[in-house]
């Protein structure tokens, strides 16, 4: 077991000039199968501190904070390490800096141990870190920092903060692969972190260093590694550094909708910035598998992309000078010409501002127009009698009521997703998701009847048709969301959702299901079997269309266009365009995303004229039937 409190570096405390009677330190231990040490320090004026050190964390609480860091000289500055009884000792204290920071020193028989207690404050953290980067000692304060990380984690997790903290501890890192190694190469171990250095040997005939990134666990490799040893061979160093990440939390404050799928590594060269490489450094990660299927889903793959961390300028996440090349299920290779720190992140689908505004334009543009056309089909349907008597028209009208839903519904999302109506955002979300599993669900009734209308066109009776149609097209749906409803509470599902611009990495927000495993879970499963059933349906009738074709053609020439006109409507009124979301997902193709927001966008309208086109024939055929009538009757 780790003991209590680790090594520092020494901040002046003259401890020679002190009685030891302005402070007492208690010790005591616990032995709950695991070894629990237990500091707690009195102080006859500034904090009372308590200090717990177990197996798993270094716990540290002040009266003045919730909790504080600590950091001291020695380790093993108690003689007896296996003591069983309370141990007191009296302390010389001295505090600085508001009761925010104490200072102590702990003389035993045979050791001085200088401590320095700083409270988790993003002041009191900042100074800290300042004093440690002028003057840091190696590699002691590698640890320490590490220690900073873990005690004060939300305050380093601040964004003013924690760009201070990545640059500390770079220096830290490439401080230790400064250090003499009189081996190959040696590996250090930590609990966030692991780091291996090796020497370069530049004269390898390959012209490549091959290194394994360590796993923090001793478990297994997390990434192979290549360099160009050709790249270094005018340096004055020689040893190069791989660091692998277990707590990489600081690195994540700006990933916005993407995820780390691999774990995160940094590549260290004690030499200038190696910047635009001629020969690329190569690294194969190792990706978790389980982020990835519960993210995207079995289409990861697309979303997979080589990013590194820029902690000079942006402070984010780019691809810049990085390639990416999916070599494995679980290995994806890297390719970059500089070094930084490395991860292979999944992404979210990727669009610019300029290319969201303009489908966001259309998308308006066309979700007005069929609302509108959407609502003249109902409305036609309504106070037009004839309309009625078609079971088909019924059908129509219904696809185009979820079609206005729907419609009404998107063009708000936006509007409702701004802040302080969070509330109405979810009733949106809600209405979207409804409306749309409603469409597709009607899109499948309407081939069920188109099938049952051309293809077994016998014996055919169902009682309540329409009434049971219509439980089907309204409840299925309301039965999916109804399940999503239900755990809103222990999981809100829907909700606020923030779309990245890759140009600026600035977001957009638009109301939604916030989870991408059920986003894609539910709707794409649900859509994969409605579409492939809906297609199989217009292959089977378009055939049948097409073989009528041919054997009218026997008796007279029929013009092939209304033929395709006919399988054309069929297109839209089934929603196969709705296909093009498959060529679209987990990668950004422009060219899709403008037929897919054109078409679909327009649905409501191509109903409409489809049913205005059926009514139209209805009626010539009507009136060709009455006057044929009236001839034989005149005869």
């Amino acid at each position: 077991m780790t003991l209590l409190l680790l090594l520092i570096m020494i901040y002046g405390l003259d401890a020679e000039e002190c009685n030891y009677t302005n402070g007492h330190l208690t010790l005591t231990t616990t032995n709950n199968n695991t070894w629990t040490l237990k500091m707690s320090i009195s102080l006859e004026s500034g904090p009372n501190i308590t200090v717990r050190d177990t197996a798993e964390k270094l716990f540290c609480d002040s009266t003045t904070n919730n909790t504080c860091y600590i950091e001291c000289s020695f380790v093993d500055f108690f003689e007896n390490q296996n003591f069983t009884e309370t141990q007191k000792f009296n302390i010389c204290a001295q505090t600085i800096q508001n009761n925010h920071r104490v200072e102590f020193s702990i003389r035993t028989v045979n050791n001085l141990t200088l401590c320095t207690v700083v409270d988790c404050l993003p002041d009191e953290i900042s100074k800290l870190l300042t004093e440690k980067e002028r003057q840091m000692n190696i590699p002691k304060d590698l640890r320490n920092i590490l220690n900073i990380k873990k005690m004060c984690q939300d305050v380093i997790l601040n964004e003013t903060i924690v760009h201070t903290y990545i640059r500390l501890e770079k220096k830290a890192i490439l401080g230790v692969v400064n250090m003499s190694v009189p081996v190959q190469s040696k590996t250090y171990y930590h609990e966030d972190l692991s780091l291996t250095v090796v020497k370069m040997n530049l004269s390898m005939t390959n012209g490549y260093l091959q290194i394994k990134a360590p796993d923090v666990l001793h478990n297994d490799d997390v990434a192979e590694i290549r360099i160009p040893v050709n790249q270094f061979q005018n340096q004055s160093e020689n040893k190069i550094g791989v660091a692998t990440y277990d707590a990489d939390q600081h690195f994540k404050l700006k990933l916005e909708n993407k995820n780390v799928t691999s774990k995160i590594i940094r590549i260290e060269f004690p030499g200038p910035d190696t910047k635009a490489l001629t020969d690329r450094v190569t690294i194969k990660f190792k990706i978790n598998l389980t982020i990835c299927n519960q993210t995207i889903g079995l289409s990861y793959k697309h979303n997979l992309s080589c990013q590194f961390y820029d902690e000079k300028e942006d402070k984010t996440w780019k691809t810049d000078g990085c390639l990416t090349n999916i070599t494995g299920d679980d290995v994806v290779e890297c390719s970059c010409n500089h070094m930084t720190p490395f991860a292979v992140l999944l992404t979210n689908l990727e669009i610019s501002k300029e290319q969201w505004e303009i489908l966001s334009y259309i998308s308006y543009v066309g979700c007005g127009l069929s609302a509108f056309f959407s609502a003249c089909s109902v409305l036609s349907f309504m106070f037009i009698s004839y309309t009625r008597a078609e079971v088909s028209n019924s059908i129509h009208v219904s696809l185009s009521g979820a079609l206005f839903l729907l419609n009404i519904s998107f063009m708000l999302s936006e509007w409702a997703a701004t802040p302080g109506m969070e509330d109405f955002c979810v009733f949106i979300a809600v209405m979207i998701h409804y409306s749309l599993l409603s469409c597709f669900t009607w899109m499948s009734i309407e081939a069920l009847h188109l099938y049952l209308l051309l293809i077994r066109v016998f014996n055919i009776y169902i009682r309540h048709y329409v009434v049971k149609l219509s439980l089907i097209g309204w409840g299925v749906p309301a039965i999916v969301v109804g399940v999503m409803l239900s755990v809103y509470d222990k999981n809100p599902l829907y909700g606020t959702y923030d779309v990245t611009f890759t140009d600026t990495n600035n977001t957009n927000a638009i109301c939604w299901i916030k989870n991408p495993t059920v986003l894609y879970g539910v709707n794409l499963s649900y859509f994969t079997i409605i579409f492939l059933f809906n297609l199989g349906i217009l292959i089977t009738v378009s055939r049948q269309i097409f073989k009528l074709r041919r054997v009218g053609n026997r008796n007279g020439k029929m013009p092939i266009w209304k033929d395709v006109g006919t399988v054309l409507g069929l297109m839209c009124l089934l929603g196969t365009t709705w296909g093009l979301a498959f060529f679209s997902s987990g990668y950004t193709n422009y060219v899709i995303l403008y037929l897919f927001c054109i078409l679909n966008t327009m649905q409501g309208f191509y109903i409409f004229v489809w049913m205005c086109g059926t009514a139209r024939k209805n009626r010539a055929q009507t009136t060709q039937s009455k006057t044929k009538s009236t001839l034989d009757i005149s005869k």
